[in-house]
């Protein structure tokens, strides 16, 4: 699975934990990232993490990208809701790509945490078949 890794700066920390806790099942699968999250990451994990531009300047609309190509499995954003961000329309745009597209997408610690548990169990293997309908996703 293509696991997207998305953390505004008030959750990196979070996500650094996150990752951390939960490295053995992220290991087994392809991660991406924007840029210093990604970065952070690497350097406190060692995990191999594919790295676009950080947010504001095209990150998440690289990410947004792999989704409309149907290239994402999932995405997990820790988003700060009590800070303004520059870029978000970019984030609007990256949660309405996810709803149309039916990609998993936790937006907080408890909700990465049941996706990454499905993951771990096996409850994502539909994201194959949906990836071999690229163009057909909800009828588009």
């Amino acid at each position: 699975m293509k696991i997207a890794l998305i953390a505004h700066d008030k959750k990196k920390a979070d996500m650094i934990e996150f990752v951390t806790a939960y490295q053995p099942i992220l290991e087994q699968h392809e991660l991406y990232a924007t840029g210093t999250t990604g970065l952070r990451i690497q350097e406190a994990t060692g995990l191999k993490v594919h790295r676009f531009q950080s947010g504001p300047y095209g990150g998440d609309q690289e990410i947004g990208a792999m989704i409309a190509r149907n290239e994402m499995d999932m995405v997990i954003f820790f988003r700060d809701p009590l800070t303004a961000q520059p870029h978000e329309p970019d984030v609007s745009a990256l949660i309405r790509l996810c709803d149309v597209y039916s990609v998993p997408l936790a937006t907080n610690m408890g909700t990465a945490e049941i996706l990454i548990k499905g993951l771990e169990r096996g409850d994502f293997a539909w994201r194959n078949i949906v990836r071999g309908r690229k163009g057909e996703i909800n009828g588009l």
